[in-house]
């Protein structure tokens, strides 16, 4: 098969895998499109949302799209390290056993785990996850293992501050996106979910995904392939870099924001590994929409979740951060000419 129809059949496999997770969601079409990017483009993503609004359902209706392995943990206070890797117990016959724990459950072809609640957890629990996510790799039972498809999500207690740990700058840093899913606001969407017992079962939901639709063991390779194919120009390097420089220094670039100290705001932030993880996704954005080459559009779509949570601001605006990064990056693009 040539590169344009290997770019096209992939094509109309993800956007096939985009509807059907759409049927299971109510209003959530951004939110499965920015997800799609995450699968395509190979990154981590920290799902950001209050209580109820979906986010497993959208997670699993995604993970059985895709096939392999999907494992679920918790996060608790006393959840150790050892736990994701093993985890004991006492059999019929008061033997001791071993097992393997959510992470090698099922050996290497674990390809989606969701760590629920993960501010929950201690820090120990979050380097090794940190360690699961940029190595993809585990040591365990005297032998090493290797992750090659896996994709880590994870969400946040929003609401409890009590036994909480928030994750650490370098921490949130390396979650390729953090996508936000908030509840419809649309009146005959949340009549839907209300009302339509459909929506009332979330088992009998994602089993209408067709399972396997995407072959994960084959988007590592497709995923390079579509970034060799996918075009920056330029010019559109340039806008990309100016749009950085403007979000990291909003002061010295003229950004002005209302009940904020522009000079004050941001502490730090704003990796060039996160710049590269927004061209990648702006790459995927515009290969779903069937161009060979990157436009403003594609970097402006993806722009708040790759680089919002890569931004750092002084602890007397952190508190307000939900509020005021996306009029940061608002202020920036308005203020950045686009070619």
């Amino acid at each position: 098969m040539d590169n344009d129809n290997q770019l096209a059949d992939w094509r109309a496999r993800a956007l096939r895998l985009a509807h059907q997770v759409n049927s299971v969601m109510v209003g959530q079409q951004r939110a499965v499109h920015l997800m799609l990017i995450a699968v395509f483009a190979r990154g981590h993503v920290l799902l950001e949302g209050d209580v109820g609004v979906g986010k497993t359902t959208l997670l699993r209706a995604m993970a059985r799209g895709l096939g392999g392995g999907y494992e679920r943990l918790e996060g608790t206070v006393d959840l150790m390290p050892s736990d994701m890797a093993y985890h004991t117990f006492i059999d019929e016959q008061g033997r001791p056993r071993v097992e393997p724990g959510p992470v090698l459950r099922h050996g290497e072809a674990l390809a989606t785990f969701f760590f629920n609640e993960i501010n929950r957890a201690r820090p120990q629990v979050h380097s090794l996850l940190l360690r699961l996510m940029a190595e993809r790799t585990m040591h365990a039972f005297n032998r090493e293992y290797r992750f090659l498809h896996l994709l880590v999500f994870a969400d946040r207690n929003r609401i409890e501050r009590e036994e909480t740990f928030e994750l650490p700058a370098a921490a949130r840093d390396r979650f390729f996106m953090e996508i936000g899913i908030a509840a419809p606001t649309e009146r005959d969407a949340l009549r839907s979910l209300m009302f339509d017992t459909r929506y009332h079962d979330a088992d009998t939901l994602i089993d209408q995904v067709e399972p396997g639709l995407v072959d994960y063991t084959a988007l590592n390779a497709f995923s390079q392939t579509l970034q060799d194919s996918v075009t920056v120009s330029e010019t559109l390097q340039n806008y990309a870099l100016d749009l950085w420089q403007a979000v990291r220094a909003p002061a010295a670039h003229g950004i002005e924001l209302d009940d904020v100290d522009i000079e004050a705001l941001v502490a730090g932030g704003g990796s060039p590994r996160g710049m590269s993880m927004m061209i990648r996704a702006a790459r995927v954005n515009a290969w779903l929409a069937e161009r060979d080459m990157v436009v403003p559009e594609d970097i402006r779509a993806v722009l708040l979740e790759t680089t919002g949570h890569r931004i750092f601001f002084n602890p007397v605006y952190e508190i307000r951060r939900d509020e005021i990064i996306g009029r940061l990056i608002e202020a920036a693009v308005a203020r950045v000419a686009a070619p």
